[in-house]
């Protein structure tokens, strides 16, 4: 008899491991889709310092300035004669977003209004550059 109840007994002490991969799934999901949300612009810069930083909320296109002016846009390095077509391609797939400029400090002023005019081409008139807080 003793061998009888022990099956049943290894059934009722079993844990259902079903709710917990069900969690495992929606964190992953969740991850997976948020990441995909954020967008960096390929390359590490040297942000000025500004006391009246202020934080911008619905920032849609970066564009980066490196110290020698090289453009670059979602990882990529781009010829500054297509700095209008990219910035039209990202505004066209987040017309309600901004774009913000990551200029190194040593970047040239002239090629800051570049992306700028290239901007305003578009029809994007929400324009920042990111600095550093002091």
């Amino acid at each position: 008899m003793a061998r009888r109840n022990q099956p049943q007994e290894e059934e009722v002490g079993a844990i259902d491991l079903t709710p917990m991969l069900d969690v495992v799934f929606i964190m992953l999901i969740f991850f997976i889709v948020t990441a995909s949300f954020i967008k960096t612009p390929g390359i590490e810069v040297n942000r000025p310092e500004a006391t009246t930083a202020e934080s911008k909320k619905n920032a849609a296109i970066l564009v980066a300035l490196s110290d020698n002016d090289e453009i670059w846009i979602d990882k990529k390095k781009i010829d500054p004669r297509n700095l209008r077509l990219e910035i039209e391609r990202l505004y066209a797939e987040n017309p309600k977003g901004s774009l913000v400029i990551q200029a190194d400090d040593k970047a040239r002023i002239e090629r800051v209004g570049e992306v700028v005019d290239a901007a305003r081409e578009v029809g994007l008139l929400d324009v920042a550059v990111s600095t550093e807080r002091n």
